[in-house]
């Protein structure tokens, strides 16, 4: 799979966030890289505050990162359409930890 279409299957992804949740979210951005240097198997990764921990004093700071593994998740799929639901459901879970949620519960939700 190109790089490019990966990269629309997570646009495709983030579509299907309903909009009201998508209104929500604050200062941050999604990214598509092929691997995490630290855990090359590693799907995806949320860094940043989480808005349940953002304070009065939250302000002035970097976007928090949304990174999308793109070789992790085709390492791990065989087919296109398999890749898509992967994508939706690692899309899913890390826009998850940027609400608060942690991965005990995604996990217990079947988001894990």
């Amino acid at each position: 799979m190109t790089p490019q279409r990966f990269e629309e299957l997570v646009s495709d992804a983030l579509d299907e966030i309903p909009p009201r949740l998508t209104a929500a979210m604050d200062n941050v951005v999604v990214l598509v890289e092929d691997r995490d240097p630290a855990d090359p198997s590693l799907l995806g990764l949320y860094e940043g505050v989480a808005l349940t921990e953002r304070t009065s004093d939250y302000g002035g700071v970097l976007p928090d990162r949304i990174t999308i593994y793109r070789e992790a998740i085709l390492d791990i799929c065989d087919t296109e359409e398999q890749v898509v639901e992967e994508v939706a459901i690692t899309v899913v879970h890390e826009i998850a930890h940027h609400f608060g949620i942690d991965e005990a519960t995604l996990h217990d939700l079947g988001w894990g």
